[in-house]
């Protein structure tokens, strides 16, 4: 046949059976022995598939276990012929004959069945097993005698297959055809004229087999016959057909049955020989006849799965030639004896946990060759994964999600997919896949705690370490990899960057300048940390930093005031009791806690026997009675400690004149002035803390004389208003009943009119009588001051004002 022809048939009988949104279904018919790269079918245009879908789809072909005979073009998008095919290879006579395959496509995954029937051509001429074959026939034989001859075999089919058959010459013979009624012929010889071995004792005959092919082809076996002496019976088999059954994979020497036949002749007339005649199905190769009694056993091996039943022709002989024939159907019963066989045939090892349910990960076809029950599969997952298997078609499975994926509770699945199939014993396989889940930022990163709290000791050192935020973040890789951010805000009007840093990476925050308790005591901020995913999720958390006191403050000494000017003494009368209380000494230590505690001691005296200091309070008193002999000038030197680890001290020079009378003391006190020893470091504090005090009393004085104008000029009423007295006491110190931190007032006189420029203000009297205040630069007498009491200098200034400052 010519390959136009062969083109020519393809058109003609390629048609599209089926196309469904699942499987595509595509049918075609070619003609066998095509030669290698003939186009069989454009299979991009009868499936409505563009050519670059093939190409991004990967797309293969699928034969499973069988040959792979076709194979795709995707640059043509068309199936060409692989291997030459020979029908006669793949079906024998079986028709129609076909190659059933897949078109295979990823991404998303689908697939297309293909059909290409296999039509045949008339390459293989009848033909017969023996070249030619030898009867013995009596002579006597009856007209009518029949002799079975050997059948050809054509391995085409249809109308290229055996038609007839010719017999020459057709002296004393004709050709009978028997159908036997399972689409093989019975072919016999029939005598028709009786034999004379006298005239010839040896007859050669030719018979020849045609087929119906365009050209025709045949072939021939020579039939030489004997002419024996009278032999008038024929053996004669007790059926015409015999059935039997026998087990796939029974052993070999297994009976199968046993055929009998008689003939009515005797001696070595009637003595039967049996044999096997040839078969399309190669019985003779599986099976064995003993030629004398007639058992028929088996030589090879079954299998089911090759072919589910023989069809045997026995012939019985006898020694005078005469013969009889009959079939033995031998049916194979089918054992459980293959597994099914699960075959990949496409798969992902990664997806992504936010996946959709129903995602195809995997395609299987799974294939078992028994029959029945013993061929019937089901296939199941293990239990415990997010995935279902689907029967897609018949043999096809589609392996599935069915619920939501989260890799941080699982990032992989062992995948075991098991196929069982009905028989008794039941056989199952198993294959197990890899299935990875790919991370998604789906978790922000989260704080070990839900706020910190931090300690730090003041006048730490720039840089220093002071604790570690840390968060974890349950996705991986990039979007597990957590940055430490300083979020914007202030502390007291500055910048928090400005107190404290956040490393990026280990989240250790430092403290970026060094702390003073008696600045600020604490601070918080808050501490974002963020992952690297796309977009980025965060989480943040408050930072509180407490700072922890250091005694790095010595006591300030706020009474007695040392100075370089006038010079204070404190008095004491020569009748002083015990436990006179001389003066107290007042000191205040901006640390806080312990190392604020003071304490006062006594360090250097004139008399130590006639003075001693309080602990606790610093209230100097009289240990003894005063007596007349005591020196006048008597000197104590007090040192003031705080509580501190190491403790910090500061010293105060208290004066005391023992007498009765300034005059008495003044002679005493008139170069006392020259040897007074500061502490010029004393002497700074104390200026600094008067600044302060003054400073505060000036503001409130203005605060207050200025509501009280707006109120004098609201009423517009003129008068004179003593302002109420404002006492103003050191911190932590309180005056009560005489016996306080401080019994000495000062008085403030300040008078005002209302012309501001002639305002005027007076250091008042002391409001005790036992000071004595000495000016060295003074040439006049001192004098002892009693009390003074402030007049205005206008007798129409508006205001007075009063105010008693206890230091």
């Amino acid at each position: 046949m010519s390959g136009r022809t062969m083109r020519r048939q393809v058109l003609l009988f390629s048609l599209v059976l089926h196309l469904s949104s699942v499987l595509g279904q595509v049918s075609y018919s070619i003609p066998e022995e095509m030669p290698s790269g003939s186009l069989v079918g454009n299979i991009a245009q009868d499936l409505g598939l563009d050519i670059k879908r093939l190409k991004s789809g990967k797309a293969r072909v699928y034969t499973g276990d069988s040959a792979g005979y076709i194979e795709l073009n995707k640059e043509r998008g068309v199936l060409v012929i692989k291997d030459k095919i020979d029908r006669e290879a793949i079906c024998r006579q079986t028709t129609p004959c076909a190659l059933h395959f897949q078109i295979i496509l990823e991404n998303p995954m689908e697939f297309y069945s293909v059909t290409i029937e296999i039509t045949d051509i008339n390459d293989n001429p009848p033909t017969f097993e023996k070249n030619e074959v030898s009867f013995k026939i009596s002579e006597s034989a009856v007209i009518g005698a029949k002799f079975v001859l050997d059948r050809a075999i054509d391995l085409d089919v249809g109308k290229n297959g055996l038609q007839k058959y010719d017999l020459k010459p057709t002296d004393n013979f004709v050709l009978k055809r028997d159908n036997q009624g399972d689409g093989t012929e019975k072919v016999e010889m029939v005598l028709q004229k009786p034999l004379d071995r006298e005239k010839d004792e040896l007859i050669s005959l030719v018979l020849t087999a045609f087929d119906g092919g365009d050209p025709q082809m045949s072939g021939t076996i020579r039939i030489f016959i004997t002419v024996l002496d009278a032999n008038d019976n024929a053996p004669i088999f007790t059926q015409t057909t015999y059935t039997a059954t026998v087990f796939e994979n029974a052993p070999e020497g297994t009976v199968v049955t046993v055929v009998t036949a008689s003939d009515a002749d005797h001696g070595t007339n009637g003595r039967i020989r049996y044999s096997i005649t040839n078969s399309l199905d190669q019985a003779h190769a599986l099976f064995q006849i003993n030629e004398n009694s007639g058992e028929i056993r088996l030589i090879g091996n079954i299998d089911y799965e090759n072919a589910r039943n023989y069809h045997i022709n026995i012939r019985a002989s006898d020694d005078g030639g005469l013969t009889d024939s009959c079939k033995v159907i031998v049916e194979v019963v089918d054992m459980n004896d293959n597994k099914p066989t699960i075959d990949i045939m496409s798969k992902s090892t990664m997806i992504s946990e936010h996946s959709k349910p129903s995602t195809v990960v995997a395609m299987m076809n799974v294939q078992d060759p028994d029959s029945n029950e013993n061929g019937k599969v089901n296939c199941f997952i293990n239990d415990n994964t997010p995935l279902t298997i689907m029967s897609t078609s018949n043999n096809f499975y589609s392996l599935v999600t069915d619920s939501e994926l989260d890799r941080e509770i699982s990032s992989q699945y062992n995948i075991t997919v098991t196929c069982s199939d009905e028989g008794v014993p039941s056989l199952s396989s198993s294959v197990t896949l890899t299935l990875q889940i790919s991370d998604v930022n789906d978790n922000a990163p989260v704080f070990e705690k839900s706020s910190y709290e931090a300690y730090i000791v003041e006048n730490n050192t720039p840089g220093l370490s002071i604790f570690t935020v840390r968060a974890r973040d349950a996705d991986w890789n990039q979007n597990a990899r957590v940055s430490y951010i300083l979020e914007d805000s202030s502390v007291n009007g500055v910048p928090v960057s400005s107190y404290v840093s956040v490393s990026a990476d280990s989240g250790v925050i430092h403290a970026v300048r060094s702390f003073d308790y008696e600045q600020i005591k604490d601070f918080h901020f808050r501490v974002k940390a963020q992952d690297g995913g796309s977009p980025p999720l965060s989480s943040n958390v408050t930072v509180k930093i407490l700072i922890q006191d250091q005694n790095d403050n010595p006591p300030q000494v706020l009474y007695p005031v040392q100075t370089g000017g006038s010079l204070v003494a404190e008095m004491v009368p020569r009748s002083a009791d015990v436990s006179y209380l001389v003066t107290k000494v007042v000191a205040v230590d901006v640390d806080s806690g312990q190392n604020a505690w003071l304490s006062y001691k006594l360090q250097k005296a004139t008399d130590r026997a006639l003075f001693e200091v309080g602990l606790q309070n610093g209230e100097i008193r009289t240990i003894r009675q005063v007596t007349d002999k005591d020196a006048v000038k008597q000197r104590l030197t007090v040192i003031v400690e705080d509580n501190g680890q190491p403790s910090r001290s500061a010293t105060v020079i208290v004066n005391v004149a023992v007498a009765d009378s300034f005059p008495e003391v003044l002679s005493e006190f008139t170069d006392f002035t020259h040897d007074k020893e500061y502490n010029d470091n004393l002497t700074f504090y104390l200026v600094l803390a008067l600044a302060v005090v003054s400073f505060l009393f000036i503001t409130c004085l203005v605060v207050i004389i200025s509501v009280k104008i707006y109120r004098w000029r609201q009423s517009r009423i003129m008068f004179h208003s003593n302002l109420p007295v404002i006492p103003y006491y050191p911190p932590r110190y309180s005056d009560t009943l005489g016996t306080g931190t401080l019994q000495h007032v000062y008085n403030y006189e300040v008078c005002r009119t209302t012309d501001s420029r002639k305002s005027d203000c007076k250091f008042g009297t002391a409001g005790s009588q036992n000071v004595l205040i000495m000016d060295p630069s003074a040439t006049g007498t001192m004098q002892r001051i009693h009390s003074e009491k402030s007049i205005l200098d206008e007798p129409d200034s508006p205001l007075e004002l009063s105010f008693i400052i206890s230091l």
